[in-house]
Order: C-alpha cells, then sequence, then structure tokens
C-alpha cells in the first residue's frame, strides 16, 4: 500500500508555504494539485467498492436488481414487508434507475391512488375514510360559505370552486378557503414547518415525519404528533397540549427573535398554558377519538360515554371495562386508567341544559376579529412588523420583498388542492388574540355551551396599486360558534356564575342560537 501518511505530510507542508510566499500561490496550487490527485487515486484504489454500491452504469460490475438494491435501508412493518411494486408499481427486475421507475408511482397513499393501492388490502377503512369529515371537510366549508350566504352545500373540498382571480364576493371567500385558510387536508403535505410537514392520503395518519422529513416506511396508528400536524395553529387539539400561539406582531412574541433564522416548530411562538387534565394523565387523541370516529362510522365521543353516574346501566365503549363500581379505561398507552364518576349534584342538576365544558374548561380560544387581505402588489412595506404569518409561503414572499436585495418575488400563493399557483396572496391578522375570557352562551338547541369567534371573519382585496377590490366582507350574525374546548380540568368553587344569568328568565329559552346577539360573559 503506498504510503498515505508520507503523502499527507507533503501535502500539509506544501499548503503551509502557500500562507508564506503569497507571491508563488500559482505555482505551489500547479504543485499541489497532481500530488492530490495522486493521493486521492491511490486511496481509492486501495479501498475495495462494496458490491451493493456498484452500479450498472460501472463496467465490469454487477448491480443487485431491484427496489432494495438502491433503497436497502427501507424499514417496513410486518404487515407490509412486501415488494415495493405491489404499492409503488415501477419494475422490480430492473438493475437502471430509469427502468425501474417505469411506471413508478411516487405517492400511492394519496387521495387520487389510495383506492386501487391501500384499498386493495383496506376496502373497509377507505370506504369509511372517504365519507368521514376528515376527509371531505364538508362541515368546515359549509359552515364558512352559508355564514357569506353561499348556498348550496358542498359534498367535500373538491367541489369548491376553482376561479383564478376572484370576481365576486362568492369567488373571494372559495379563493379564501382553497388557499388561506384549508390548508391542513389529506390532498397536501402540510406546510413547511417541522411539526407539520407530514405524508397525504393515508399517509398523513399513518406515517411518521419529523422535522419534516419521513423517518420509516412503518405503518402507524396515529400518535398525537400526526394529529397535531393539522390540529395547530389555535385550533381544538393545540389547546389539549396547552399550547396558545401568541400574536404575529414581532414585538408581542417572545423570547425576542433576530433577524437570523430561528425554529418555531408549528410557525408561531407558543404560550404554554394549562394541558387537558385527560393528557396529564397519559391519554391521547386517540384514547378518545377511535378510527371508527374518524371514518364517520360512529357518533362523536362524549364526556357522558365515560364518565358514567352509575356504569352498570349503560354501554360502554370498546376500551373500557367494567371492575367492580369502578370503570377503568385501557389506554394507548398500554396501562389501565381509572374514570372518574359523576358524584357531584350539579352533574344531575344541569346535566340537561349545560354543556360540561361550561364549567370544567380551564380556558378557551377567544381571537377576535380574523382580519384576510387578499394583495395583488409586490410593496409589502406596512407589513414589516407581522412577517410571521402562520404559513411559510407568505413569510418567505414577505421576508424576501422586505429584506433580500434581489428581485422581489411576485404575489403568488399555491392552491392547496389542485397545487397550482394562482396570482395573489393572502395575509392574516387579529385584532386581538386572548384566552382569558371564555364566552358562554346559548346553541340553537337551547343548551349553554362555551362559544369561540371562528366566524368573526372581515375579507378584504387590493389590486397591484392598493386600491380596494373588495372591502370588509363580512358574514351574517356575530361569528361565534359553539365548540369544546381540549382543555378540561376541575370545576373550580365558583363555577356556577359562569352561566346562572342564563337560567334566570323565560325569554332565554326561547333564543334561536348563535346567530343573535347571545348574552355571553
Amino acid at each position: 500500500m503506498p504510503d498515505i501518511n508520507l503523502r499527507f505530510n507533503d501535502v500539509a507542508t506544501l499548503w503551509y508555504g502557500v500562507k508564506i510566499m503569497r507571491g508563488n500561490f500559482i505555482i505551489l496550487i500547479s504543485i499541489l494539485l497532481p500530488v492530490l490527485v495522486g493521493w486521492r487515486d491511490q486511496i481509492h484504489a486501495a479501498v475495495p467498492v462494496p458490491a451493493t454500491e456498484m452500479t450498472a452504469e460501472t463496467p465490469g460490475r454487477v448491480h443487485v436488481p431491484g427496489c432494495r438494491g438502491c433503497h436497502g435501508d427501507v424499514e417496513l412493518d410486518n404487515s407490509h414487508d412486501m415488494a415495493c411494486t405491489a404499492c409503488h408499481l415501477g419494475n422490480n427486475e430492473a438493475t437502471e434507475k430509469k427502468n425501474a421507475h417505469t411506471g413508478l408511482l411516487a405517492a400511492p397513499a394519496a387521495p387520487a391512488n389510495m383506492a386501487a393501492s391501500c384499498g386493495s388490502c383496506h376496502p373497509e377503512q377507505i370506504s369509511g375514510c372517504s365519507q368521514s369529515l376528515h376527509y371531505t371537510i364538508k362541515k368546515a366549508i359549509n359552515r364558512t360559505r352559508s355564514h357569506f350566504g353561499i348556498e348550496p352545500p358542498l359534498k367535500g373540498l373538491t367541489q369548491l370552486p376553482d376561479n383564478r382571480r376572484p370576481q365576486s364576493r362568492t369567488e373571494l371567500v372559495d379563493d379564501m378557503l382553497r388557499r388561506r385558510c384549508l390548508r391542513c387536508h389529506v390532498y397536501t403535505a402540510g406546510d413547511r414547518y417541522p411539526y407539520v410537514k407530514r405524508g397525504i392520503g393515508c399517509a398523513a395518519c399513518h406515517l411518521q415525519y419529523i422535522d419534516g422529513k419521513l423517518t420509516a416506511h412503518t405503518f402507524v396508528s396515529p400518535t398525537e404528533r400526526q394529529c397535531l400536524s393539522c390540529h395547530y395553529a389555535n385550533h381544538v387539539g393545540s389547546d389539549f397540549i396547552g399550547s396558545y400561539e401568541h400574536d404575529f406582531n414581532w414585538e408581542y412574541r417572545t423570547p425576542y427573535t433576530t433577524r437570523e433564522p430561528f425554529i418555531r416548530p408549528y410557525g408561531v411562538e407558543l404560550h404554554q398554558l394549562a394541558s387537558d387534565i385527560h393528557r396529564q394523565r397519559g391519554l391521547t387523541c386517540l384514547d378518545c377519538h377511535s378510527g371508527k370516529e374518524m371514518s364517520g362510522k360512529k357518533r362523536a365521543v362524549h364526556c357522558e360515554d365515560c364518565h358514567l353516574p352509575d356504569p352498570a346501566s349503560h354501554p360502554l365503549p370498546d376500551n373500557l371495562r367494567r371492575q367492580g363500581n369502578q370503570l377503568i379505561l385501557r389506554g394507548t398507552d398500554g396501562k389501565d386508567h381509572p374514570i372518574p364518576r359523576l358524584t357531584h349534584p350539579a352533574h344531575a342538576e344541569y346535566k340537561d341544559r349545560v354543556s360540561c365544558q361550561v364549567c370544567h374548561a380551564q380556558w378557551a380560544f377567544n381571537d377576535r376579529s380574523t382580519h384576510l387581505l387578499l394583495s395583488y402588489g409586490e410593496d409589502v412595506d406596512a407589513w414589516d412588523r407581522l412577517t410571521v404569518q402562520s404559513s411559510s409561503e407568505v413569510e418567505t414572499f414577505l421576508e424576501h420583498n422586505l429584506y433580500s436585495d434581489e428581485d422581489e418575488l411576485e404575489p403568488t400563493m399555491l392552491d392547496s388542492i389542485t397545487g397550482r399557483s394562482k396570482p395573489g396572496i393572502w395575509f392574516l391578522g387579529f385584532t386581538q388574540r386572548r384566552w382569558e375570557d371564555i364566552l358562554i352562551g346559548r346553541d340553537d338547541q337551547g343548551m349553554i355551551r362555551v362559544f369561540r369567534p371562528i366566524l368573526d371573519l372581515r375579507i378584504s382585496a387590493v389590486d397591484g396599486d392598493g386600491e380596494p377590490l373588495f372591502d370588509n366582507v363580512r358574514g351574517t350574525g356575530n361569528g361565534l360558534l359553539p365548540y369544546t374546548p381540549h382543555t378540561t380540568g376541575p370545576a373550580g368553587l365558583f363555577y356556577e356564575k359562569r352561566f346562572l344569568h342564563l337560567l334566570q328568565a323565560d325569554q332565554n329559552k326561547t333564543e334561536t342560537g348563535p346567530e343573535k346577539d347571545l348574552p355571553l360573559q
């Protein structure tokens, strides 16, 4: 074997000479390069190339055929330990990339492919999933469109009308839904944040991504991480872990950051508030929300499904069992969790009039009003203090046009359903972001519940010169909707103070719901 150490010393000596004899730099480099080349060739000649690293393009060398010849590090679970071509198609006998990838299906779990790929083994799950609210998002779509007087209701996400440049109030609302609001669904891989980016279709819930990268090709039951890749940004789910987004304005976000790159796993810094007591006890999303519920085959879970006054007289969820006069929940963590019974007299007194979270919610989302602006202009100086937007696409546009010396970017934004770029970019802001006041009122059945101003929306649009195209478009009513904050905890001593004023007069019983001016606390 050549004396590699000697040659390294020669190189080191020559480099030292370069530092001293700057005037002779060119001469020394001309001497140095042949030495480096010869050293490199001798090292490579001394180290044999493993057979699995040989390629078909290397004459006289054998390449291992099939997908595993190149993708040997892919980890599969026992249920999916099969040929890659069973899902991804392509040619598993080829020895060259071009031939191996002929007819390749890169994303077999995508909505367009999942029936033929995943559905070949899991037809029942695919059928149920395609009708679930998680897949269609029709509830969120139709509530928003109805709030702005847009009918008829749609059956799902893909029915949302697609227009390149909104010309009417209806088109403006639909464009807002397609490009700004509904960015967390199975047709998209999520935003470009470390804890948000994920797979599409079935892979959105059943494959594991960490820091935006697929960690293993092992299909798993969804974990909290998968759930929060969509249920973040001050929506139900992020409250379960006690997270509340800071204001977008730079001076209201702490700790203060510089212009240097700063990682925000969910896009915005977070206040760490009290997490839900179920999480504190070790439970996760799937301990309450089963796959049957997600696929629409079972009604949504309610508190009283588990917290019963008399366990002996009620049917139980699959993960509960009776143990004497005690209910035990078998958690996804493999542990047994005793379920408290409803023994306090308030449960019997108010159960048909007051929802559980009116007393037991520790805090609730109260972001009002939400302002959305569609802009076709490149001038973004007014947004200098609001570059954090809970959208990496918008943030990239703002950061570039505010601080880069390169040509300004065109104001464009991707359609989250088709993936195509369209003119105009959607900015977001709030009048205030608070959690200290829990809003209490009556829903349209007369039940006293917690509300949030989720549809308290103000939508505007300006052209390239900043002239208004639509100004402060609003829907009907006050935009308040009932919801169930996932911030459960013990009811305090003064729990009745939250709702007793709503039980006093008969006229309260005739309230028609949140579309009226509710007597909110």
